[in-house]
């Protein structure tokens, strides 16, 4: 089988999930082709340089400096809707170069044609809206349910158990499932790069506390900010890994404070494992990738200001933790 691997450029996560499936792919002998822009396609040509590769269209949006994104959402809304036609677009010239057997879209929402199958992954069946707009959560939902119905099927990354699930309400319909989301739907575990197996304890590490910075800017370099600045010239030995795959491979050391712009999964993995404290976002994919080391206990998860979703999953974080 012949599948075409396309995440959403909007930080590294929808990329770094694809990795564990694109190599469950390659193990079983089929063949796959990288698509996709920016930082996303690079982490995928670094995890898997001799994959083949077609560039996409590009989306090149930034979040504003304070602590609400709504405004900067509603003004990239026409980079967004020409972007997806320009997708859709570009995926049916694709097709009509090379047949694929399986086209594999993570959050890219017009990746789809009637020509192969199609499959759309993503932990967001409900849509979280800041507070004084959760009015409009509904009719995003089902703006977000007519894009998913053009595949043939929509993988969640997550356990099907609402209760057990890192998801939480993002991830299930619960009531609101009609007999065509039963249909298309379908739960396959969370996804990490780390893979199973892989949060046995490993080499320890000279980092106390290790931060993983990644989405879009300049949030993303504020928070890189607010960590040196906390922890510059504290006793605490520090790492901050940047997030920037596409930048050389530097290693800056400022006092107590290592710098690096990105770190390959198995020097990454140890970093964490050995960490008394790890800094993040409260992206979806570094919860499923701290859920796979098993280290979810020791980390400050610090959500995006403004982005609802990450706010929803910090707080649903806190609660499981509460619970169990």
């Amino acid at each position: 089988m012949k599948i075409l691997v396309a995440p959403l450029n909007w930080g590294l996560g929808h990329a770094s999930r694809c990795i564990p499936l694109i190599r469950q792919w390659l193990s079983e002998g089929h063949e796959v082709v990288l698509a996709g822009d920016g930082d996303s396609l690079t982490l995928l040509r670094k995890h898997f340089p001799r994959l083949r590769y077609a560039y996409l269209a590009p989306l090149h949006l930034r979040y504003g400096k304070g602590k609400s994104q709504v405004w900067a959402i509603v003004r990239s809304l026409p980079q967004l809707i020409r972007w997806s036609i320009q997708d859709h677009t570009m995926l049916a010239a694709l097709l009509r170069e090379e047949h694929f057997d399986r086209v594999v879209s993570d959050n890219r929402f017009d990746l789809w044609s009637r020509q192969t199958e199609c499959v759309y992954i993503t932990h967001q069946l409900h849509i979280r809206l800041p507070r004084g707009w959760r009015w409009a959560e509904g009719l995003m939902t089902r703006w977000h349910r007519r894009i998913w119905r053009n595949y043939d099927q929509v993988w969640v990354p997550d356990y099907a158990d609402e209760a057990e699930s890192l998801s939480g309400w993002l991830g299930h319909l619960g009531e609101d499932m009609s007999p065509l989301g039963e249909q298309k739907i379908r739960y396959i575990g969370p996804l990490s790069r780390f893979g199973k197996g892989q949060g046995d304890e490993g080499q320890s590490t000279k980092e106390q506390i290790v931060a993983v910075l990644s989405g879009l800017e300049p949030q993303r370099t504020q928070l890189e900010r607010e960590i040196i600045s906390r922890y510059r010239g504290k006793e605490q030995r520090v790492l901050v890994v940047q997030g920037l795959p596409g930048r050389p491979m530097t290693r800056i050391q400022r006092g107590n404070i290592t710098v690096v712009p990105y770190m390959a999964d198995e020097e990454l993995k140890h970093a964490l494992l050995g960490a008394e404290r790890i800094i993040a976002r409260s992206g979806y994919s570094t919860i499923m990738d701290l859920h796979a080391l098993g280290v979810l206990n020791k980390a400050e998860l610090i959500p995006t200001p403004g982005q609802s979703e990450q706010e929803y999953l910090a707080e649903w974080m806190r609660k499981q933790k509460t619970e169990n």
